[in-house]
């Protein structure tokens, strides 16, 4: 049950595979997976849309999946929306790690935008955009909130019918409530 309730399994969607993971971004082709992390606040939780604290180290991980984009420059640049302004750029360069880390502490909770800007040898930029917001804190999505008030609920039917002392309580409770 506690898998259930784990925000890292439910971190792309609650599913597994590039074709449901929220947190890629396509380019030419191939695909770069982002991630960020504030360990700081809460080490080892995935963060891809929603990142719940401001003011605070966080650190953004570029993945590439496959090795084509390994031999190209790429630039990556974050703008805080909706005025577009420059947060955080790093010049193109080839990765050939796979791997680009950086860390930024975001001083303003507001929606933000990653543009990932291929530059091949030849022929015309790629530019892609993946939007996330920071610093609505870490929060709870309605879905958590209605599957935790599901399990409530079923815990207390389960214990109004297996309990005789429970089932008393309750049964006054709701006269009580059928009275007013």
């Amino acid at each position: 049950m506690g898998l259930l309730f784990s925000t890292s399994l439910w971190a792309h969607g609650g599913a597994a595979g590039t074709d449901t993971d929220q947190c890629k971004i396509e380019i030419d082709g191939e695909w770069v997976h982002y991630t960020a992390y504030q360990p700081f606040i809460a080490p080892g939780e995935e963060y891809c849309s929603s990142i719940p604290e401001i003011n605070t180290p966080t650190n953004l991980v570029f993945d590439y999946i496959g090795t084509k984009l390994r031999g190209v420059q790429m630039e990556y640049e974050i703008t805080k929306e909706p005025e577009g302004n420059r947060i955080l750029f790093k010049e193109a360069a080839k990765h050939t790690t796979g791997t680009v880390n950086t860390t930024h502490s975001f001083t303003e909770a507001s929606r933000y935008l990653i543009h990932l800007k291929l530059i091949p040898d030849t022929g015309e930029p790629t530019d892609v955009h993946l939007g996330f917001t920071i610093g609505s804190g870490a929060g709870t999505s309605w879905t958590m909130l209605a599957m935790y008030a599901f399990f409530i609920f079923a815990g207390l039917y389960i214990l109004y019918l297996s309990h005789a002392g429970f089932k008393e309580f309750a049964d006054k409770l709701m006269g009580k409530a059928k009275a007013l």
